[in-house]
């Protein structure tokens, strides 16, 4: 059994999440806080191990809760916010409602915290404060210079400097990065690339885009087939793609 906070400066945002949090089973109690000094308050007296975090909030803001928050509970962010940070949110290893959000939208959100709290694999709340200041901070229509990721169990920050290419599957994307390492991203493909450089990458087919600086050589097999080969030394095949097909791309 569990005790859940919900921490929102709006009445009617409160009343919805308790209303959608009825005849869930194995929670114990909920509590409300309508500002960040009062949910501060109820989390230290109840040790709630879930939260549903509003950002912006009179007194003690959301990113300051988690900070303060440790590693003892899940969040889930529950705001409106801009756009940009959806995309990187959307990576996190617990989750991110933007009002107004559907029914469905918030039973997902629901699962993903509870099967975190039943791997008993607490996020890091002070690491998901940096990544939301980091994101408060970037956010911009324009070129960014690093890109959230969302790893196993943690968020991590990326240089997308150390970015040579992406690779798809149905599940994850694989990053391949300058040094010859990789980088799972268990996420789809557009979190990361609604949030690159798009002039700097290029889409070679449905599986990978990469950056068009970082490649090397290209080359054919007898069949006519193209690998990629990257300046880390990298390469990878092409199935159904031609030196040309990529040359042209390279071109425009």
């Amino acid at each position: 059994m569990i005790k859940v906070l919900i921490a929102d400066d709006e009445s009617l945002a409160r009343q919805s999440i308790r209303l959608l949090l009825q005849n869930q089973a194995g929670i114990e109690a909920v509590f409300e806080a309508a500002d960040g000094h009062q949910a501060l308050a109820l989390f230290e007296e109840h040790q709630c191990q879930l939260v549903f975090l509003d950002i912006q909030m009179p007194g003690l803001d959301g990113i300051r809760l988690a900070e303060r928050f440790g590693d003892n509970c899940v969040i889930v962010f529950v705001t409106a916010y801009d756009r940009y940070a959806i995309n990187a949110f959307e990576l996190s290893a617990v989750d991110y409602l933007l009002k107004p959000y559907d029914d469905e939208r918030f039973y997902r959100a629901l699962r993903r915290a509870w099967q975190r709290l039943q791997d008993a694999q607490y996020v890091d709340c002070q690491e998901i404060g940096r990544v939301v200041a980091h994101i408060a901070e970037h956010k911009t229509n324009g070129l960014n210079s690093k890109v959230v990721i969302r790893e196993k169990r943690r968020l991590s920050i990326l240089e997308t400097e150390r970015l040579d290419a992406i690779e798809m599957t149905a599940d994850y994307a694989r990053l391949y990065l300058s040094d010859g390492s990789t980088v799972l991203h268990l996420d789809s493909l557009s979190d990361v690339t609604s949030q690159l450089q798009h002039h700097m990458f290029i889409r070679l087919d449905k599986t990978w885009l990469v950056r068009k600086d970082r490649i090397s050589a290209l080359s054919s097999d007898d069949n006519g087939q193209c690998s990629v080969t990257l300046t880390s030394g990298q390469a990878f095949s092409l199935p159904g793609m031609t030196q040309a097909n990529i040359s042209e791309l390279l071109a425009k």
